[in-house]
């Protein structure tokens, strides 16, 4: 796809009522952003639950939700070249679905957040206590908290840039994790004596799908949760320095990056270790630097795995990355329809196989949302999930008033003439 015509300057106002924006970002800031953002807890010690789950298969549950992922951002990506606003999804479901489904989504995203931000804060407490365990972890808690607050106190550009080098350690181990493997599989090194190893290990321990169907449909919450926060680049448009550009590069390059990490890694995880070792005791990646001969592979992979209560945490945060997803894409829908039955200009970044792909899309992450009621272990991120949509049905009835209560009218930077119908 050719790239759009290089738009006027943006405007720093994103419409009526939204605030002024320094728009520092530039797109390789809005690229680690995203893809920092998706790699982490999930794929260094998440993939260990999916491949219990679902073995080998797993890899098709990384196609399949890379899939989707892929049309969310292409959807997010289109609204956000044509309205580059703060608050991103939130705003456009509140113009295109009405004010209480952006209430829902804003504070959803925001939830999602929370949960994984407790999370890795308590988290950081227990990666210090591994190497000075006689400090009290409140202290380390303390001051992850408060150098987070720092950062966030100036400005977006220290923000991109601090998210673009910790995004090079992170995706620096995965490469580091894939090299290795390949090497150990050259040297013909096995993690599991008298196993050999190689691409026959994706079907020499009970088949591709061991677990059947059930064991596939089993991994995709994990993997969703995986890929969850990769919806961040949306909130960035209204940083951009050039959206109607840096948004299309971005959208375009990360979900493939990311695919291609989490599908390399697992290929040549399960190559180099029988599924059937993945125990989920340990991160696999501590597994194959083990293997490597590292003997500090706990220390290095200490800083990216949680603890017992990762598939509660997991499901929870799935369940409102998943609602998120669905706004997004159900935003974007009747954006197109709008569209369409107004007879506005075309978008510059239009979404691909609309509508089918979309509403195949979205059938998809409803599927998904059911699997988590279906399944015993992850029922309660749905039950929690019920549970918080209607706690902000009663806020948004108790406290949302007035102007709260009205669509939000955002500019549309997109030229404003009317294109011929073919």
């Amino acid at each position: 796809m050719s790239s759009p015509a290089s738009p006027p300057p943006a405007p720093q106002q994103g419409g009526a009522g939204h605030p002024t924006l320094s728009r520092g970002l530039s797109m390789r800031h809005i690229q680690f952003i995203a893809l920092g953002s998706a790699i982490g807890t999930g794929l260094f010690y998440g993939s260990a639950t999916a491949i219990q789950a679902a073995g080998p298969s797993v890899i098709l549950a990384y196609l399949i939700v890379g899939a989707v992922v892929y049309m969310v951002m292409r959807a997010l990506g289109e609204m956000a070249v044509r309205h580059p606003v703060p608050s991103s999804f939130g705003q456009y479901a509140a113009r295109y679905l009405g004010p209480f489904a952006g209430f829902v989504t804003g504070w959803t995203f925001a939830f999602e957040m929370i949960v994984v931000a407790i999370a890795d804060v308590t988290a950081f407490g227990v990666y210090m206590g591994f190497w000075f365990p006689d400090t009290p972890r409140w202290i380390w808690v303390t001051a992850v908290i408060l150098c987070i607050a720092a950062i966030n106190t100036r400005n977006v550009k220290i923000f991109g840039e601090m998210e673009f080098w910790l995004t090079i350690i992170k995706v620096g181990a995965i490469l580091a994790m894939i090299g290795g493997g390949i090497v150990l599989m050259a040297l013909g090194v096995s993690y599991a004596p008298g196993e050999p190893v190689g691409l026959q290990n994706l079907v020499d321990h009970g088949g591709f799908m061991p677990n059947g169907l059930g064991g596939l449909l089993a991994a995709l919450s994990v993997v969703v949760f995986a890929f969850g926060g990769i919806e961040t680049i949306g909130i960035t448009a209204g940083e951009a320095g050039d959206p109607a550009r840096s948004i299309p590069k971005a959208v375009n390059a990360v979900p493939a990056r990311i695919l291609l990490f989490y599908v390399g890694t697992m290929v040549v995880l399960m190559s180099l270790v029988p599924w059937t070792e993945i125990t989920g005791e340990a991160s696999p990646f501590v597994q194959i630097f083990s293997a490597l001969g590292i003997p500090a592979a706990a220390s290095i992979l200490n800083v990216v795995i949680p603890e017992d209560v990762f598939l509660v945490i997991a499901s929870i945060a799935t369940f409102a990355t998943v609602w998120v997803w669905l706004m997004i894409l159900l935003s974007h829908i009747a954006m197109r329809r709008e569209i369409e039955r107004k007879n506005r200009p075309e978008s510059a970044f239009k979404v691909p196989f609309w509508p089918v792909a979309s509403w195949a899309s979205t059938v998809g992450i409803l599927f998904v949302i059911v699997l988590l009621g279906w399944f015993p272990d992850t029922r309660v991120a749905l039950i929690v999930g019920v549970v918080w949509l209607v706690l902000l049905g009663v806020g948004y009835l108790l406290f949302v008033k007035g102007g709260g209560r009205n669509r939000p009218d955002l500019d549309d930077h997109t030229a404003l003439i009317t294109l011929p119908r073919s």
